[in-house]
C-alpha cells in the first residue's frame, strides 16, 4: 500500500541492518577498541547482507521472533565460518565478536517488538478509509487483507456493487455492502472517503470509465485492481518500459539488485564452502576411482537459465553414465548404482562439484534441481508450468528437496508436486529462505531416505 511505504515499509528495510551496525559500534567501545578498519569491512559487509531487512512487522510475534533469531544465528555462523577459513578472525577482539553477535540478537528481538507496538498505535490514529467497487474474489481478496493486516494503515468501509448479495463472491458474506455503483460519488464525498479501490474484471471498460467520470469530483485517491492478480503469477508486478506500464505475469525474481545479491551469495558461499570441503573432495574422487572402471566425474547436459543448455558436474555413482535422449532415473536397488556410489546419493556428497559450477555461472547454490535434457522434453508436456522452474539458475539444493520431493519421480502426481514446490521458490525468494533450505539441505543429508 501506498501509505504503508514510508512508515512501516522504511522500519522493515532498515530496522535490523542498522541495529547490526549500531550495536557492533557499542561493542567496540564498550571493551576499548578502536573503530579500526577491519570493523568497517564488517559493518558493511552486515549491512549489506541484512538490507533490505526480512522481517514483516505484521507477522505473528513468534514467527517473527523465530525468523529474526534464525536469520542473525544465520549471518553469525557464515562470518564466524568465513572468517575462520580465510584467518581474518585473528584481527578481531574476541570480545568484541561475542559481545556484538548476542547484543545484536537481544536488540533485535526487542526493538521489532518495540516497533509492532508502536507502530500499530501511529496507524491507528492515521488510517486511511477505503472502499471497493467490485464484490468478486479480487475485491473479497482485497478487503480480508485489509482487515488482517494492522500495519496496512487501512479502514475498510464496504462494497459497492451492482449486483444483490447472492449474485457477489460466496466469500463475501460478513462484509457490508453500501450500495450499487450511482451512489458512489455521493457516499464518497459525504463519508469523505481517501482511497477507491476499483476490483471490477477488465471486460467492464466502459462501467469503469464512466465511474471515473463520476468520481472526478472527488479527492479521493483512486486504484485499479485488476482481475489478473487473481491468476498464479511467479514474480508478478507492475513495471515501465519507456514510461509505459506493463504488468509482469512471469518474471525471474532476480533483476536488478536481488540479481547483484543472488549472485554475491553464490560466489562468497561456494568459495568458502570448497576450501572447507577440499579434503572430502579428494577422498570422493579416490574413492570414485578405485571402486569401478570409469571418469570420477559425470558430466550431463541440462537445463539451465532460460531453458539453455549447461554442463553439470556429479560424482560418478553408477557404472553407466546416460546423457542422451533417453535418460533412466536412477530406482531404489539399482544395479548399476556402485557400493561407493550408493553411499554418496544417500548422503548427497555426488553433488559436491556442483560448487564448481556454481562459481562458474551455470548453477546456483539454492535453485530448482536440474534435469536430465530428456526428462525435460518429457515433463514439459505433461506438467504446467514446468519451464517457469528455468527462469533461474538450477541450483544444488532447493525447496522441493528440502520438502520431500527428492528422488526417483516414478509418477506424474510426485513431479507435479516438485514442480509445485520449485514454482513456490520463485514466487517467494528471500536470503532468509535460502539460508533456511541450505541448513535443512545439511540436516537431510545423513538421513534422507529418499535418495539412491
Amino acid at each position: 500500500m501506498r501509505n504503508r511505504v514510508p512508515l512501516v515499509g522504511l522500519v522493515e528495510t532498515l530496522l535490523g541492518p542498522c541495529l547490526a551496525v549500531v550495536c557492533l559500534g557499542l561493542s567496540v567501545v564498550w571493551h576499548d577498541q578502536s573503530f579500526d578498519r577491519q570493523y568497517v569491512v564488517l559493518s558493511v559487509m552486515t549491512f549489506l547482507l541484512l538490507f533490505p531487512g526480512i522481517l514483516r512487522i505484521s507477522e505473528d510475534r513468534w514467527r517473527m521472533a523465530g525468523k529474526a533469531s534464525l536469520a542473525w544465528l544465520t549471518l553469525c555462523f557464515t562470518l564466524l565460518a568465513f572468517g575462520y577459513a580465510t584467518g581474518y578472525l585473528d584481527y578481531y577482539h574476541q570480545g568484541v565478536i561475542a559481545t556484538w553477535q548476542i547484543g545484536t540478537l537481544l536488540a533485535l528481538l526487542f526493538c521489532h517488538e518495540v516497533a509492532r507496538q508502536i507502530l500499530v498505535r501511529v496507524l491507528a490514529h492515521n488510517r486511511h478509509s477505503a472502499i471497493i467497487i467490485g464484490g468478486n474474489d479480487t475485491g473479497v481478496e482485497l478487503a480480508r487483507h485489509f482487515e488482517r493486516d494492522r500495519y496496512a494503515g487501512i479502514q475498510f468501509r464496504g462494497f459497492f456493487d451492482d449486483r444483490p448479495r447472492e449474485r457477489m463472491s460466496a466469500q463475501s458474506g460478513g462484509l457490508p455492502l453500501l450500495g450499487d455503483m450511482s451512489h458512489i460519488a455521493g457516499f464518497v464525498k459525504k463519508e469523505n472517503i481517501d482511497q477507491i479501490y476499483i476490483a471490477l474484471p477488465m471486460a467492464s471498460q466502459p462501467r469503469i470509465l464512466a465511474l471515473l467520470d463520476a468520481l472526478k469530483d472527488t479527492t479521493s485517491s483512486v486504484f485499479f485492481v485488476p482481475d489478473l492478480f487473481v491468476t498464479d503469477l511467479i514474480q508478478g508486478r507492475v513495471d515501465q518500459v519507456g514510461g509505459m506500464p506493463v504488468v509482469a505475469v512471469c518474471e525471474t525474481p532476480f533483476t536488478g539488485a536481488n540479481g547483484l545479491i543472488k549472485r554475491l551469495e553464490d560466489i562468497i558461499l561456494s568459495c568458502l564452502i570448497l576450501v572447507l570441503i577440499t579434503p572430502v573432495l579428494l577422498a570422493c574422487a579416490i574413492a570414485v576411482r578405485l571402486s569401478s572402471p570409469g571418469p570420477i566425474i559425470f558430466k550431463q547436459r541440462r537445463y539451465g537459465l532460460d531453458g539453455k543448455d549447461v554442463l553439470v558436474y556429479k560424482f560418478r555413482s553408477m557404472t553407466a553414465t546416460d546423457n542422451g535422449a533417453v535418460v533412466k532415473q536412477a530406482t531404489k536397488n539399482d544395479a548399476r548404482v556402485t557400493k561407493v556410489g550408493a553411499f554418496l546419493r544417500k548422503t548427497s556428497l555426488d553433488e559436491l562439484p556442483q560448487f564448481i559450477n556454481v562459481l562458474q555461472g551455470r548453477m546456483s547454490i539454492v535453485g530448482p534441481r536440474p534435469h536430465a535434457v530428456a526428462h525435460n522434453e518429457q515433463y514439459r508436456k505433461l506438467v504446467k508450468g514446468y519451464m517457469v522452474r528455468h527462469k533461474v539458475r538450477p541450483g544444488i539444493t532447493g525447496w522441493a528437496q528440502v520438502c520431500g520431493a527428492r528422488g526417483e519421480t516414478d509418477t506424474l502426481d510426485k513431479m507435479e508436486r516438485r514442480i509445485e514446490l520449485d514454482l513456490y521458490y520463485l514466487r517467494h525468494w528471500s536470503l532468509k529462505l535460502d539460508f533456511m533450505i541450505i541448513l535443512r539441505t545439511v540436516g537431510l543429508m545423513a538421513k534422507d531416505s529418499a535418495a539412491y
